[in-house]
């Protein structure tokens, strides 16, 4: 059967973390509220990015869409806009099709079933978990990194398959306040029982933790070997046309989709910087003087973006290419989602000066 906690130890684990929850907790600005949609996005944006980075880009989310039906009506280029720099823009994509099949086909209310919830794009089984948990207040499990961590130290299991943690999450999860304990639970993984060093001296599951137990709580679970970022080169061109520069739109499916930026292309080719700016565009460049190097690592790649000025060679800006492709002026930028990588290379344009080199 594997890893277990018997039904006193799970009982102690309750009734401690719950009462250490209620006073210690962080004051975050999801927690005023069990509105599903403000838990739907929280714990969508919190998804592999750190909870001081989320904050401001939750507020002002829901500032701009505070309900269900404003996103599901909202440009998807607005919505990018406001994600721009939250990275794994995908999360972005996928809510605003999820909040239009809410409201076509659930009246504009998240609906409440497992089975329902796991229908809606970017809806995993932790998503569906914390829903459930959360803002239903219903006994439903949640694995993310840092309940797994506390759950492999609670039964000092150095490798905890997954099946084995979402059954012990179920396990533990009471019938009464499973909002409060799932949270409590993520909350002691991220600010006591952390990968390294972690605070046992005041944990207040101590007591019945296995891995303490042990002596050596920090080897559970066993560090895992990262594979190394691929390295990648690329060639990013700026062209200035009277004060205004060249973007262009990714794809919507993929890495930075939906998202703008200089022509690029991988392997730092010249001649196929050329052509792709007259392929999108219809415009006619040459390869100028060197403006600098960005760098930006990714999950997978670790990206070195060279930059050059981009000679204008004239050419019309193609009616087939507008929505694609846009000439923008300094405040037009400012509307446009960007990542921090095209921030990165639009500072080397002269933009944080306030002026574009032409």
């Amino acid at each position: 059967m594997g890893a277990t906690i018997e039904r006193a130890r799970r009982d102690t684990i309750r009734r401690r973390l719950l009462a250490w929850y209620r006073r210690a907790n962080r004051d975050l600005p999801w927690r005023a509220s069990s509105d599903p949609y403000r838990v739907w996005l929280s714990e969508t944006m919190l998804q592999q990015t750190r909870v001081e980075t989320v904050v401001p880009y939750y507020e002002r989310f829901l500032a701009r869409f505070p309900d269900i039906e404003s996103l599901a009506s909202a440009d998807e280029e607005d919505v990018l806009r406001l994600w721009a720099g939250l990275g794994y823009y995908a999360r972005a994509r996928n809510r605003r099709r999820a909040a239009q099949l809410v409201v076509r086909e659930h009246g504009g209310a998240l609906p409440r079933t497992a089975e329902a919830l796991a229908e809606l794009p970017g809806v995993g089984r932790y998503t569906v978990g914390a829903l459930r948990s959360i803002a239903f207040k219903e006994p439903a499990a949640i694995v993310d990194g840092n309940v797994r961590r506390v759950l492999s130290r609670l039964c000092a299991v150095a490798s905890l398959a997954d099946t084995a943690a979402w059954r012990l999450a179920g396990e533990l999860v009471p019938a009464r306040d499973p909002d409060l304990f799932n949270q409590a639970l993520m909350e002691l993984g991220a600010t006591v029982c952390t990968p390294r060093k972690p605070a046992c001296l005041v944990c207040p599951v101590a007591p019945v933790c296995e891995a303490r137990a042990s002596g050596r709580p920090e080897s559970f679970p066993a560090p895992k070997r990262k594979a190394r970022p691929r390295a990648m080169r690329a060639l990013g061109g700026v062209l200035v046309r009277r004060g205004r520069i060249l973007l262009l739109r990714r794809p919507s499916q993929g890495l930075l989709g939906g998202l703008w930026e200089i022509p690029n292309v991988a392997d730092r080719a010249p001649a196929a910087l050329v052509d792709l700016v007259r392929e999108r565009t219809g415009l006619r460049v040459a390869i100028g003087s060197a403006l600098g190097e960005v760098r930006h690592q990714f999950s997978h790649i670790d990206l070195r973006l060279e930059i050059v000025a981009l000679d204008d060679r004239g050419g019309r800006l193609a009616t087939r290419a507008r929505p694609e492709a846009q000439l923008c002026g300094p405040d037009e930028l400012a509307l446009l989602p960007l990542s921090r990588l095209m921030k990165k290379a639009l500072a080397l344009s002269g933009l944080q000066e306030g002026r574009l080199h032409s």
